[in-house]
Order: C-alpha cells, then sequence, then structure tokens
C-alpha cells in the first residue's frame, strides 16, 4: 500500500514546532473525561472554554468498542517561558502540559484548530491527527486596538472581537476611549461627560477629502457603564487577555472640554467635534484639569487592572498653549524650552500620578518629543523611528506602524473595496512585518515587547464593518507576533488561512476574503520589457483574459506574463472551471517614457513604492481615489528630481503629469513641474517646459507641458514639493506629502 497522504495542520499562529504523523489517532465523543486540578482557579477558567466549546459539538458517544478519550491536562515546571505548551494527540486522547494556565489555554485553541471544527465526522465525533506541538510566543505583546470614539460598538460585539483575539494567541486589547468626537466611558463624579461629551450633533458624511464637507444631522453617541466596562474586563481575564484602557490627553480632547470649557485654554464653549481630524482645543495645564484628569484616571484604575494605563500623547496642537499665559507662565517657572518640553511636562506630571497608583504609561511615539517621561512605554505609529530612538534611550516599546499595523487602511485595489480612511495595507504586507528593527543592537532589542494592530474607526460604523477591516489582517499579525522569524511564508499561511476563513463565514463572521481575487499588474521597467502578470493570493486556479478594444485574440487563457498593448484588460479567476474571487481590470496606455530607467535623486517613502521608482512610468493610472495603491510614489516634505533615459535619441512633444490631492490628509499637489533636457554642448541641465500647478475641485490634478518638439535621450523631472502646511489646515506646521503617479512622456 502507498504511505498516507499526512493532511497539513491547519493551525494559526503557526506553532514553533508542529508534527502529523497520522491523519486520524483519536476519536472524541461525548463521552471524553478531562483530567485536571480542578482547585486551580485559572486552570479551570482555561477549561471551561474547552469543556463549552466540547459541548457546542453536540457530539455523539464513541462507539461501542473502543475506548473514551480523555484529555489530560497539567502545569509543568519543565516549560519555563511564561505562556508555553506541549500537546500530544496519541490513540488515547490528548495531553496537555503548559507552564502556566495561559499555555494551557493556548494549547486549547491549537487543539481546537487541530480537529478540525468546519469537517466533523458525519457520525458527530471528532477527529485528531497524531500530533505533537511545542510552541511559546516570540513576542510578549501581541496586541490588538479599537478605538470607540469616532465609532462605538455594542457590549456583544466587542466581546466578538475579544473573542477571535483570543482564538489566535493575542494576550492585549487596547481600548480607545475618549476622542473628540466622543467620550465612552462613564465617569461617575462628572456625568456632563455622559450627558455633554457622549454625544455629538451629528457625523460627516463620506471622506473628509470630499468638498464641502456634508453632515447626516443625525445626533450621534453613548458611552459604555461601568458596569459594562466591568463585564467586558471580566470576559477579557477569562479569556487571558488583558485590557488596556486609553484616555488622551492633553490632545484629543473636545469632547471633554466641550463638557467642562473650564479645562480648555480659552474657556470658551466649543463642539464635541462632528467631523474627523485634528483639533487645536487641547486640555490647558491647569491645576484643574489636573484634578480632573487625576479624578477621572482614578475611576479607571478601578476598573482596569491593567498595569498599563494608554495615556495617549498624540497629535497635540500647540496654537492655544502659544496663546495661553498660564501656559507661558509654567514654562518660564519649570524652565521648560517651548511647548513640546511643555507636553512632555504635562505627560510626566500625570505618569508621577500613576505610578504612585502602581500603574505604568504607556502613550504614542509624540511622547518623545520634549524629553520622555522616566518609566514610560512607546507605541510607535509613525513609522519606527520613535520605537527606534525609544529602545536606545532603554525604554519599552510596541511596535504599531501605520505601514504595516493600521488596518483602517485598504487592503485591497479592487474598486468595490468600502470607503476606508486612505493608505493600501493589503495582507500579505502585514504578514511579512517583523517587529524588531534591525538597527537595533541585541541588548536593545530586548526592548520591543511586540506589536499590535490598530483599527481606527472614522469610517468603520458598524460591526459588520469592524470585522471586515480587521480579519483576516488581524489572522496576519497574531502570526507575526507569535511565531516571529520561524513564520513558514505567506503562501503557507494563505493555505491555512483559506479554512479559517470557511470556518468565520460558518460563524457568521464578515471577513475580507480576498484570497482568490485576481492580481493584476505590470511588472518591469527601469530598462527591462514591460509585462501583465496575474496570480491570487491563494495560487490556486486559472485565468481568463479579456482586452478591448480588441486586437487578434481579445479572449485567451494566461499562461505566463505577457507584453501589453494600449487597452483596457480584465481578468477572472476559475477554480475547478467555477468563477472564484473578484476579478480585475487595468487600464494600459503605452507612451514614450514607459519602461524606461528612472533614476531618483530624491527619496520617496518607503511605505509608498519607495523601493519602486518605475511605477510612475509603466503606463497604468493610479486610482483617482486612493493615493495608497501601488501606482502612486509618496514623498514626506520631499521635492521629486529624476532623470528618465532612453538608449538613444527620441524626439519628445509633451508631457503629462497626475497628482494627488487631499488636504485632510496632508497631501497637497505641488507648487510647479519643471522638465529639462541634457545639453551635451554645454554639459549642463536646459530648462525646456514648466508649469505651476493648482490645486483641483477633486482629489487629481493633471498638469500638461509642451515640451518643444524637443530630440534628446535623457530627461530631467522636477517637482516642488507643497512645502509646510498652513495655519489652520489639517497638520499645520507639518510638512506636505507629494504623490506622484504615472509621467507620460509622447
Amino acid at each position: 500500500m502507498p504511505p498516507e497522504q499526512l493532511v497539513e495542520p491547519t493551525v494559526i499562529p503557526q506553532p514553533q514546532t508542529i508534527k502529523v504523523t497520522k491523519n486520524q489517532a483519536a476519536i472524541i465523543g461525548n463521552d471524553v473525561t478531562i483530567e485536571f486540578d480542578k482547585e486551580d482557579k485559572a486552570l479551570a477558567t482555561a477549561v471551561q472554554h474547552l469543556e463549552r466549546w466540547l459541548t457546542g459539538q453536540r457530539l455523539d458517544p464513541t462507539p461501542s468498542g473502543q475506548k473514551a478519550a480523555k484529555i489530560r491536562i497539567r502545569i509543568v515546571d519543565s516549560l519555563e517561558q511564561q505562556e508555553a505548551y506541549r500537546l500530544l494527540v496519541n490513540k488515547n486522547g490528548v495531553n496537555i502540559s503548559a507552564s502556566d494556565a495561559t499555555g494551557v489555554f493556548y494549547g486549547i485553541q491549537s487543539l481546537i484548530q487541530l480537529s478540525e471544527p468546519w469537517e466533523i465526522m458525519r457520525t458527530r465525533l471528532l477527529k485528531l491527527p497524531m500530533a505533537f506541538i511545542q510552541d511559546k510566543p516570540a513576542f510578549s505583546y501581541r496586541g490588538m486596538h479599537l478605538d470607540v470614539g469616532r465609532h462605538m460598538f455594542p457590549v456583544e460585539s466587542v466581546k466578538s472581537y475579544i473573542d477571535m483575539l483570543a482564538r489566535y494567541k493575542m494576550n492585549r486589547f487596547h481600548w480607545h476611549l475618549t476622542e473628540d468626537q466622543g467620550w465612552r466611558i462613564e465617569i461617575k463624579q462628572y456625568p456632563k461627560l455622559q450627558e455633554v461629551a457622549a454625544y455629538r450633533k451629528e457625523t460627516l458624511k463620506g471622506h473628509y477629502s470630499d468638498q464641502p464637507h456634508q453632515f447626516d444631522g443625525k445626533r450621534y453617541g453613548g458611552f459604555y457603564t461601568q458596569e459594562e466596562v466591568k463585564e467586558i474586563v471580566r470576559y477579557a481575564q477569562e479569556r487571558f487577555i488583558t485590557v488596556i484602557p486609553e484616555i488622551e490627553l492633553p490632545g484629543h480632547a473636545q469632547a471633554a472640554i466641550a463638557a467642562y470649557p473650564e479645562l480648555g485654554c480659552t474657556g470658551k464653549p466649543v463642539e464635541v467635534a462632528t467631523k474627523w481630524g485634528i483639533f487645536e482645543d487641547v486640555y490647558c495645564p491647569s491645576e484643574e484639569t489636573f484634578t480632573f484628569l487625576e479624578n477621572v484616571l482614578t475611576e479607571v484604575m478601578a476598573l482596569f487592572p491593567s498595569e498599563y494605563i494608554h495615556i495617549g500623547g498624540d497629535e497635540c496642537p500647540k496654537t492655544q498653549w502659544e496663546q495661553s499665559e498660564l501656559c507661558q507662565q509654567i514654562i518660564g517657572e519649570e524652565g521648560l524650552k517651548d511647548e513640546h518640553e511643555l507636553q512632555s511636562w504635562f505627560i510626566q506630571r500625570i505618569e508621577r500620578f500613576l505610578n504612585s497608583k502602581g500603574r505604568q504609561i504607556i502613550g504614542w511615539d509624540e511622547i518623545l518629543e520634549g524629553g520622555l517621561a522616566p518609566n514610560a512605554t512607546v507605541m510607535s505609529w509613525r513609522g519606527e523611528a520613535g520605537g527606534i530612538e525609544a529602545a536606545k534611550q532603554g525604554h519599552d516599546v510596541v511596535m504599531t506602524p501605520t505601514t504595516y499595523c493600521y488596518f483602517d487602511y485598504y487592503q485591497s485595489n479592487h474598486p468595490d473595496e468600502p470607503l476606508a480612511i486612505g493608505g493600501y495595507l493589503p495582507l500579505d504586507k502585514v504578514y511579512n512585518y517583523y517587529p524588531v528593527p534591525e538597527e537595533l543592537s541585541e541588548e536593545e532589542a530586548k526592548h520591543i515587547l511586540g506589536a499590535q494592530g490598530n483599527v481606527w474607526t472614522e469610517y468603520i460604523p458598524t460591526p459588520s464593518k469592524l470585522q471586515y477591516m480587521a480579519y483576516p489582517r488581524m489572522q496576519a499579525l497574531s502570526e507575526v507576533v507569535w511565531t516571529g522569524k520561524k513564520k513558514p511564508g505567506y503562501s503557507n499561511f494563505v493555505k491555512r488561512l483559506s479554512h479559517h476563513l470557511k470556518w468565520m463565514e460558518k460563524e457568521g463572521i464578515n471577513a475580507a476574503n480576498h484570497i482568490y481575487d485576481v492580481d493584476l499588474k505590470v511588472v518591469g521597467g527601469q530598462g527591462a520589457p514591460l509585462r501583465i502578470s496575474v496570480s491570487n493570493a491563494a495560487e490556486e486556479g486559472r485565468f481568463a483574459v479579456t482586452k478591448a478594444p480588441a486586437t487578434g485574440n481579445a479572449d485567451f487563457p494566461y499562461t505566463e506574463p505577457f507584453e501589453p498593448e494600449s487597452g483596457m484588460y480584465t481578468v477572472q479567476g476559475y477554480v475547478k472551471g467555477v468563477k472564484t474571487g473578484r476579478p480585475a481590470t487595468l487600464q494600459f496606455e503605452g507612451h514614450l517614457a514607459a519602461g524606461q530607467k528612472l533614476t531618483l535623486e530624491s527619496k520617496p517613502h518607503p511605505k509608498y513604492n519607495g523601493g519602486q521608482p518605475q511605477v510612475v512610468l509603466n503606463g497604468v493610472n493610479g486610482s483617482d481615489e486612493r493615493y495608497g495603491d501601488s501606482e502612486w510614489l509618496g514623498f514626506e516634505g520631499e521635492d521629486f528630481v529624476g532623470t528618465i533615459e532612453w538608449e538613444k535619441l527620441q524626439l519628445l512633444n509633451s508631457a503629462s503629469l497626475r497628482f494627488f490631492h487631499g488636504p485632510g490628509q496632508w497631501i497637497y499637489v505641488p507648487e510647479s513641474v519643471k522638465i529639462s533636457t541634457w545639453d551635451e554642448t554645454v554639459q549642463t541641465w536646459k530648462a525646456i517646459g514648466s508649469s505651476t500647478v493648482k490645486a483641483p475641485d477633486g482629489k487629481i490634478a493633471t498638469v500638461e507641458i509642451d515640451l518643444g518638439s524637443v530630440r534628446t535621450s535623457k530627461l530631467r523631472v522636477e517637482i516642488r514639493n507643497h512645502g509646510k502646511i498652513e495655519a489652520g489646515k489639517q497638520g499645520a506646521g507639518h510638512e506636505a506629502w507629494l504623490f506622484v503617479d504615472e509621467i507620460r512622456i509622447d
């Protein structure tokens, strides 16, 4: 007989060691017995999840003549690392041994996944393969965040979110509870937080960049009572998850100031914010403010046993502080250099209060500005630079850079994707992240506690959309922080994920199932021939290509990357003859510079195709709505300066350039464009065309430049960034972003 074809286990996150030696070893019926130390309360809590899950399977008794299986669970000293476990399945049943009750809980999660619950045997019995798992987490902090300030979610939805975190061995739930647009936690000493701060009169419709702003005219809000908070904290604890509350300060405080205007610097009444962004009404560092915050935090600490209390610390405009007599007086009396040091002084005072209560602060990387509070832990969100700096200073760090960890970003380029804040973060990019930067020494790297996925909810109003945006990117991140460098690779992950997506679908969870969507793109360039490539993440099925307008064969099967002609390509995937996944379309328009070599003197941002300058010379326009897709090149505060080269002389008549305009995301069209040609006679660049750029009514600005029928083999393109964002606009004082799309030369 041929050897048995072993079924690949589909556990996520991938265990450090997993071996399957036989497809069927143990049969589990409803008469299974679970042996464990019932006096150990934490252990009993872990085992309850297994008992509840087994009951939910509605199993039949073990067939007569077969011995009922046993599941033996115990705590052992040999597994020294916290949360570690060992799982063994043989013909007699299951053995789970762990370093602590949390490890037992994680062993149970792996056991549930190993049993393939989506394929219960027809006789209502569970089959378990003969397997051995030895496992422990790569990082101690494995987190997910949820913003309920912009949109809040029912208690049952929050519990469902926690259930998903637990299933994939995440152990921190960062609950963002206060915002400009709403205060979401009951504070008994300050009833106006519930009466005023928890409600806004209306909410922005569409995207912030859509002008003019329109509103729905509907009052929105609510808050979690302290009893509901206790219920959620208890629910998370039973799943070995710590809830970290966030009370934003000194910025993102407009809702609180709407309730208590004396907390602000102007004393003037303000409204709870009705649109998204950054607002200048921030806490004033008065004794009245500190009394308020200490009283609020005292009630918060009574509800949350977490060692960490998150204090925010991000995006705090200093305009009102600059104009405040009190703030300037404090700066002088305390010997502070500026308002940034005043923010640090503010945060350090809050830190001393929390430290006196046995708690630690954690905050966004802006808390580095003006000097980091002595015992603070940093969440690095504006890239990894803040985390690197904090780790080098000896502070603990949780990595949560927008590039890899912001799950409010678009996850697909497909036109059917629901509205998102912007950006582009596909599943594979999340999976391929590693939280420890190469710049850190071995000793400094010890300060990287792990990573966290963030879900900001400006454009996530419902539980269903929350699930769509969070899953399966959360599952990918779970493998990043649990398995670490031993991750088996994205293709392996996707194969396992396909089973979990079926599982979630049966449970009614609205996960984003895009693994069969067609990925259609132009590859090559930089002097190499351009080709159209077709694939999907599942690496499964076949693809049918349709081209319009038709030149020759308009419909053909895809077999390998092919040379494009100008026109629209549409590709549909098929698995076993059935249409599977969403189709993709691509409009290719050839031009004289398409595929040619482009050398950049300026440095684009790495998260917006920084390593692929050829995307602006590939014959494909970027999205009219999303600056984060794979066709846009982004520059933060930098000009675009690049040289296009041909192997031989070309007759060039015109240039056409596209730019994105989104002031709400700090993105502005450039000031000007200049194009020059190389003058061999004097060995210098000679300008042959230029144009200023006007802000468009919509999101796309197109600039046409007459090149005067020049014959050359080299062009220099200079695009001057907008510069600093003006006062009164979103991101005032920050360098503007410049987004460049196709540079068409004819």
